[in-house]
């Protein structure tokens, strides 16, 4: 199995406070990820992941998301196992404490 590191939701919203270039992936799907969501963030649903594996960088760090932390583990566990650079956001949206753009 391969491994990615986790990411706490605070640890991401201060980097962003920080104003640090983040590639964050939000794998929720798209009625989801249009109620609200980390200002930046791409939508790209869990099930079209492998399909759209192509839109990523492997020289680029990512930062998975979803709604509690479940689905991005699962995008991250992939994506690790494809020789990306992977974070799961723990917690998900339910833990973020910054502003959300619609």
């Amino acid at each position: 199995m391969s491994q990615y590191e986790e990411i706490s939701s605070e640890t991401v919203h201060q980097k962003l406070k920080d104003n640090r270039k983040l590639n964050i992936i939000d794998v929720r799907e798209d009625e989801e990820f249009s109620s609200g969501h980390i200002p930046g963030a791409k939508s790209m649903p869990l099930g079209q992941i492998p399909s759209r594996v192509g839109e990523l960088n492997k020289d680029e760090e990512y930062i998975m998301v979803c709604r509690s932390g479940g689905r991005s583990s699962r995008a991250s566990e992939w994506l690790a196992e494809q020789g990306f650079r992977v974070k799961n956001m723990t917690g998900g949206m339910l833990g973020w404490p910054g502003e959300t753009e619609k």
